[in-house]
């Protein structure tokens, strides 16, 4: 059914490299603070971007873990969603 050939992973591997090596919006944030200011507002900028970004993981976290704990129900959907995902992920 999947039959790749090295054009399909060397298209894939360009691709994948190509949109790593791409700055996002975090990234030119970063760079413009660096250019604009002096190298100490780029830190700053990083660390307020990776604050944030940890910060709203941990909420994120936090609130799922709210939902998981009040309800057996929602537990319980998440728990087999994530066994059915397992799963589609274990076919070939």
């Amino acid at each position: 059914m999947f039959d790749y050939t090295i054009i399909h992973w060397v298209t894939f591997l360009a691709a994948a490299v190509l949109l790593n090596l791409s700055p996002g919006p975090d990234i030119a944030f970063i760079i413009g603070h660096t250019l604009r200011n002096e190298r100490q507002h780029g830190f700053a900028a990083m660390l307020g971007i990776w604050t944030g970004a940890a910060l709203h993981v941990a909420m994120a976290a936090v609130g799922l873990l709210a939902i998981l704990a009040t309800s057996a129900l929602a537990f319980s959907v998440v728990k087999w969603v994530g066994a059915a995902y397992l799963i589609w992920l274990g076919m070939p």
